[in-house]
């Protein structure tokens, strides 16, 4: 059986990315938060800038949830290895989806019976709120001592994040209400990677 041997661009990439620290890419990709607050406040996002944030700050959570799915493709197909902001990007994900979530809460419904009106009424925010759900339990387990309590069971648990991207594109292309590019494309590039994830067939050996 024939070994193909990495690169050399590939060796160098992957020592580059265990010299780089994770916390300060957490501070880095929350820096959107404060200055699209100061947006929705200042008139710089436009008529309506609850909606526009809710859709900036949804948008960034399945960017995210994308950057996650991309690791293991990278790895498989080109050798390059970012598992170690897998996590990371999980919890970024996360928190935009809370942050999303609680914008639309707070700011653009306010009124509890109304908040649940719309979860039974609204296919679109049913599938939202079934994405978010999902998310929970991997938010909370994204932790060592959760690895090593669950065993096998973690890798299983935190498949549901392939649900909840698909979900999450979904709910973004039902929110559009028109068959816009945009959504369609984070669709596709979620089910590509996913199917770039799905197990290699057993080519046989000619002897």
């Amino acid at each position: 059986m024939r070994v193909e041997a990495k690169p050399a661009w590939t060796d160098r990439v992957n020592g580059f990315v265990r010299r780089v620290p994770t916390w300060p890419l957490y501070i880095l990709y929350l820096l959107p938060v404060p200055w699209l607050l100061y947006l929705a406040q200042t008139g710089g996002l436009g008529r309506e800038p609850i909606k526009a944030l809710e859709h900036e700050l949804g948008e960034i959570a399945l960017q995210l949830l994308i950057f996650g799915l991309c690791i293991t493709p990278l790895r498989r197909y080109l050798g390059i290895n970012l598992l170690k902001f897998r996590r990371m990007f999980g919890l970024l994900a996360f928190i935009y989806v809370a942050l999303h979530l609680l914008v639309w809460l707070v700011l653009d419904v306010g009124i509890l019976s109304q908040i649940w009106a719309d979860i039974l009424k609204r296919p679109y925010i049913t599938i939202g709120m079934v994405a978010f759900v999902l998310l929970v339990p991997l938010a909370v387990t994204s932790n060592n001592w959760s690895v090593r309590k669950l065993g096998p069971a973690w890798r299983t648990l935190h498949k549901l994040a392939y649900v909840a991207a698909v979900l999450g594109a979904v709910h973004y292309i039902m929110l559009s209400k028109v068959w816009a590019v945009e959504p369609l494309a984070y669709l596709a590039a979620i089910l590509a990677l996913l199917a770039l994830r799905l197990p290699k067939r057993r080519q046989k050996q000619i002897a």
